[in-house]
This record gives structure tokens, C-alpha cells and sequence, in this order.
């Protein structure tokens, strides 16, 4: 039992991480809650079981589905966000509405059912490794993927002119914009990132999770705890809150059912009283 609930919870933590890398990039660059990831997530993985209706290989259904998304949630911000700048209620009242939509709009044209993905054909089965006696190979690969993007956005934030900017509008939005960085274009670079890696996500949760209506409700409060515990705008936090979080949810859920919420939630509580700008994120100045 605990060797499944760790293989779980290391799975469930490359998971979040490509939910909460691009919402904890959202937030921290562009101070917008966007709760419309977690739909953005659950999309994802239903315009890849289209495409894999139709045909379309596994990682290049993955693929697309990510693009698609992309487009969409830089359609959002160019169109309805960005004329809501500096309006946290508005914000928030604007993509809970999306979300919304984009569930009933699921729900029309996918149904009710749970839709279950097969596992990519060279991804079945599973691996003997050191520690973990018994590992099934596509929950390794989600680890990996997981891992292999964080140190692509770590050189992206930390190697590229992109990432410098980025950094810069983390720090401060309003001396970023005075250096001469188009404020206007990052923004929306940044939440196609994040809506790209929100539904790249989505489809690589499919073969485990199924998709189904709720998916976008019950991964959202988990991204939203990584952040808060991570701290926005960080990419390490992002990971490390990710994993945390994902050991938390897992082993409290199975060893503490009924207080599972309270093993899940009490951490992120403490972080906003000792320490509000989140583990490893930069103190507002």
C-alpha cells in the first residue's frame, strides 16, 4: 500500500506541476486569477480524445490539443482580460463565468460519461526500479516530462532575453513597462504558455484520471494550493509545492479520510500567515 501510494503521489505531483507551472506564471506576471485553468486543463484532455478518435497518434494528439488551447487562452487575455487590468473582482467573476462555460460547453459536446484514454502503446506496462520495485512506465514518463519541461522553463526564464523580461515583470510590472518591455505582448505570451501547459496536462492525465466532467473542479483548488504554497510567479516552488502537494493528497486521503482536507489545506494556511508571499517566492516590495 504505501509503495502504490507513493508511485501515485509522484505521479499526481508531475501532474500539478503542468497545471500550476503556467497558472503560477499567470498569476505572478499578470496578478490574474485565472480560474478558468483548471477548464483549460479538463479541454485539453477532450480535444485529445477527438483527435484520437480521428486517428491522430497519442503525442501528437498531446500535441495539438496543447496548441489549441495555447491560442484559446491567448484569445482570452488579448480579449477579455486585458480590458480588465488592475481588477481583481472582475478578474475573477469574468474567468469563473469562462470556466462555467467551457464545462457546460464540454458536457454538450463529449456527454456526461467518463472518457478514459488509452496509454500510449510503447508506455505500457511497467519498470523495476532501485526503489520502487514495480513502476508503471507512463506514470515514470509523466514524472519525466514533468521534469524535462521545468528545466526547459528554467532555461527559458533564466538563459533567454523572454525570460529576463519575464523575471523583470514578476518583480515589478510598473518599471518593466518604464524599461521598455511591450507589457502588452508578455502578457499574452505568458497565458498561452500557460493554457498550452495546462492542457498538455490534461491529455497526459487522461490515461490515469479519465476525463469527465468536474476533472476542471477537482484539479483547480490543487494548483491553487501549489501556488499559494509555492509562491506565484515561482518556478521551483511550483515544483516543489507540486509534489508536496501531491504526497499530501494521496497519503492523507487513504491513512485520514475524514480529515483529509485538513491535512491538504492546514499547510497552505500556515504559508499565508508565516509567510504570505509563499515558500519561495519574493516578498512584495
Amino acid at each position: 500500500m504505501w509503495l502504490l501510494l507513493a508511485v501515485n503521489s509522484v505521479t499526481l505531483g508531475g501532474l500539478l506541476f503542468l497545471l500550476a507551472a503556467g497558472f503560477s506564471l499567470i498569476f505572478g506576471l499578470m496578478r490574474i486569477p485565472n480560474l478558468t485553468h483548471g477548464s483549460l486543463f479538463m479541454l485539453g484532455a477532450y480535444l485529445a480524445v477527438s483527435l484520437l478518435r480521428l486517428g491522430a497518434n497519442f503525442w501528437v494528439a498531446a500535441l495539438l490539443a496543447a496548441l489549441a488551447v495555447g491560442v484559446l487562452g491567448g484569445t482570452i487575455e488579448r480579449l477579455l482580460l486585458r480590458r480588465l487590468g488592475g481588477e481583481a473582482l472582475p478578474q475573477v467573476l469574468v474567468t469563473l463565468g469562462l470556466s462555467f462555460m467551457i464545462a457546460d460547453l464540454s458536457l454538450l459536446a463529449w456527454g456526461g460519461d467518463p472518457i478514459p484514454i488509452a496509454t500510449p502503446a510503447g508506455l505500457r506496462g511497467s519498470l523495476s526500479l532501485k526503489a520502487f520495485p514495480v513502476f508503471p512506465t507512463f506514470r515514470l514518463a509523466i514524472v519525466l516530462i514533468a521534469l524535462v519541461i521545468a528545466a526547459a522553463l528554467w532555461l527559458m526564464l533564466e538563459r533567454t532575453r523572454l525570460g529576463a523580461m519575464i523575471r523583470a515583470g514578476v518583480d515589478d510590472v510598473a518599471m518593466a513597462r518604464v524599461s521598455g518591455i511591450r507589457i502588452s505582448r508578455l502578457f499574452t505570451i505568458v497565458f498561452c504558455l500557460g493554457a498550452a501547459l495546462a492542457g498538455f496536462g490534461g491529455v497526459m492525465a487522461g490515461p490515469i484520471l479519465s476525463v469527465y466532467p468536474g476533472l476542471d473542479a477537482d484539479m483547480l483548488p490543487l494548483a491553487l494550493i501549489v501556488v499559494i504554497l509555492g509562491g506565484s510567479g515561482s518556478l521551483l516552488g511550483a515544483l516543489i509545492g507540486s509534489f508536496i502537494i501531491g504526497f499530501l493528497y494521496n497519503f492523507g486521503q487513504a491513512l485520514f479520510p475524514e480529515l483529509a482536507y485538513i491535512i491538504l489545506f492546514l499547510p497552505m494556511l500556515l504559508v499565508l500567515v508565516l509567510r504570505p508571499q509563499g515558500l519561495f517566492g519574493r516578498q512584495a516590495s
